[in-house]
């Protein structure tokens, strides 16, 4: 009888341990599910667009909350739902804020009429493109590298509205960690 009592007693033991990893586990997913859900973005860039800030290949974290508190600023980096395709993150610097003129003449931006200074920038852009008057709700968004930049230059739906900015870029953690403010 103490053999039969001490086996059950085994099983009901292996049956609380599992159901008590089972839990953890959950637990996990759940605060995972939060944190991506309301909390981070996490991005992968797979073009050279933001080089040299930026690398091809780099994943990143941003964070959601930052803009509940705020609005975008100009310089910021961010991901956000291509206005094309909805369904594809990218990534961007915002350049244009909400009811600003932007210009881009010989490579060099400004805001109405004012030259904008970009340190950030490696190589001298050129072209010019523009003028593009961002709607109230909307921002402008460039690629630090220029001159192979897909961005609001070039897309066919040229802003990013407020609602659609996911997070502020705050750091690379792969391949190396490094800060984006």
């Amino acid at each position: 009888m103490d053999n039969l009592q001490s086996t059950g007693n085994k099983k009901q033991e292996i049956i609380k341990e599992i159901i008590s990893w089972a839990l953890y586990i959950l637990g996990a997913v759940l605060v995972a599910l939060f944190l991506t859900r309301f909390v981070i973005v996490n991005a992968y860039v797979p073009t050279g667009s933001m080089e040299s800030t930026i690398m091809p290949k780099d994943r990143l974290i941003a964070s959601r909350i930052h803009y509940l508190i705020g609005d975008p600023k100009r310089g910021d980096i961010v991901v956000f739902r291509f206005p094309d395709d909805e369904e594809v993150l990218y990534v961007k610097r915002v350049i244009g804020l909400p009811g600003e003129t932007v210009e881009i003449k010989d490579g060099t931006v400004y805001i109405d009429g004012k030259l904008l200074e970009e340190p950030y920038l490696k190589e001298k852009p050129i072209g010019d493109h523009g003028s593009y008057k961002v709607p109230e709700g909307n921002y402008f968004m460039m690629g630090d590298n220029r001159n192979y930049s897909k961005d609001s230059r070039v897309w066919d739906n040229k802003y990013v509205k407020k609602e659609k900015i996911l997070g502020k870029a705050l750091f690379r953690y792969y391949p190396s960690i490094k800060a984006l403010w």
